[in-house]
């Protein structure tokens, strides 16, 4: 039989049963697939709230069943929720594991055959979602620059001082002014509901030496995100495609259902 299905390792002393460490690194392997797929998950919903991406919407979905305007993302609260239950079941093994008796007992094999197919089986459904989820996620590039520039002020301060330095400013004075311009800004846009008036306030002490123009040419996004672009593009070219490209015969390009 291991002939047949070409399997090169195996263990070759054994009893009844195999060492239920076995189960442990294979359900530990599908616990960390769920964990990743579960932060994918929470990010989505997070990042669903703030308007800025949107898992698909089937024509004719309810997004809620009490409030119907409302799109909630169902498809990563699943992911969540099964992610949750496989993380769960990995323990079930080292439990099993750490108290197996000189052979094999009932609760040995009872145990193995709830926890190890449910774990296959929840995998299998995450990964469902999240292929769904992934493939027509909507992302609204709009909402994303709106959010962006409302806080790349703050952001931006490091920036601004250091300007302001270079122009003979003092740095502890300026940064402690800073500080208490941003508090105050803050205290605009939380407690009010008023626009970000932090590039006014600065642009109005003269002891920064920047006009509001001047300050306006350091809010630029690119100039503030590091090498956070090129990560992404390192990341992809060296870790992702070369996986994809190993494994491309056993990737499908098919159409994933998922009932909502």
């Amino acid at each position: 039989m291991l002939k047949k299905w070409d399997l090169k390792k195996f263990t070759t002393y054994l009893g009844q049963t195999y060492t239920r460490k076995q189960d442990t690194r294979v359900l530990n392997l599908l616990s960390q697939i769920a964990q990743s797929c579960s932060k994918f998950a929470n990010d989505m919903r997070l990042l669903q709230h703030e308007k800025e991406l949107e898992e698909p919407f089937e024509k004719g979905q309810i997004g809620s069943s009490a409030m119907a305007y409302k799109r909630n993302p169902m498809r990563s609260e699943r992911i969540n929720s099964l992610a949750r239950h496989v993380i769960t079941l990995s323990l079930d093994p080292s439990i099993t594991s750490a108290t197996q008796w000189l052979e094999r007992t009932l609760d040995d094999s009872a145990n193995k055959r709830i926890c190890v197919p449910e774990s296959f089986l929840a995998v299998d459904a995450i990964l469902i979602l999240y292929a769904n989820i992934s493939k027509n996620i909507v992302v609204y590039e709009n909402v994303i620059k709106t959010n962006m520039m409302q806080e790349l002020t703050f952001m931006a301060t490091e920036e601004i001082l250091m300007n302001a330095v270079l122009k003979g400013g003092d740095r502890q004075e300026l940064h402690e002014k800073i500080r208490v311009y941003s508090m105050e800004a803050g205290k605009q846009v939380k407690e009010l509901g008023k626009p970000n008036d932090l590039v006014q306030r600065i642009a109005n002490d003269k002891t920064f030496g920047l006009t509001e123009d001047e300050i306006m040419q350091a809010l630029n996004p690119s100039h503030l995100c590091g090498r956070a672009s090129a990560q992404v593009v390192d990341f992809i070219e060296e870790t992702v495609e070369p996986v994809l490209e190993k494994y491309k015969g056993l990737i499908k390009d098919m159409d994933v259902e998922v009932n909502v």
